[in-house]
């Protein structure tokens, strides 16, 4: 049975590919992303399906997202926190999209019953703006 750091790591690893990423989730599995409200109405999904189509739509927005610089600073059985960054350019906008995430992740039989991450609003805002 996976850990929570295996889970995590695994989800960092499967991004770009919505479907795998979604299955590490349990079925009311959520990934939350609570302080994104100023950016739009949508601050994560909950399920697998929701999960995939949320990813999805990440990716139709940045489609060169990725993961790097991972750092796993808490690893225990059932919890797991890292930071991880993403630079990638937003074509609708132009710029590029520059952030550290910061994610907790909570593991319950094998898979994921919570992440919720935490990134700079302010940077996301400015990657999802058109130049003024």
């Amino acid at each position: 049975m996976d850990t929570a750091v295996i889970l995590l790591n695994k989800y960092i690893q499967s991004i770009r590919d919505p479907k795998a990423a979604a299955a590490l989730f349990a079925e009311d599995g959520v990934l939350e992303l609570p302080y994104l409200s100023s950016l739009g109405p949508t601050t994560g999904a909950q399920g697998p399906i929701a999960i995939e189509k949320f990813i999805t739509g990440l990716l139709n927005k940045v489609p060169d997202f990725r993961f790097t610089n991972v750092q796993i600073l808490i690893d225990t059985p059932m919890q797991a926190f890292g930071e991880y960054s993403v630079e990638a350019l937003v074509p609708s906008t132009g710029n590029v999209y520059k952030q550290t995430y910061a994610g907790r992740l909570v593991a319950e039989n094998g898979k994921i019953k919570l992440l919720r991450e935490s990134l700079d609003t302010i940077a996301a805002q400015k990657a999802f703006s058109p130049a003024s």
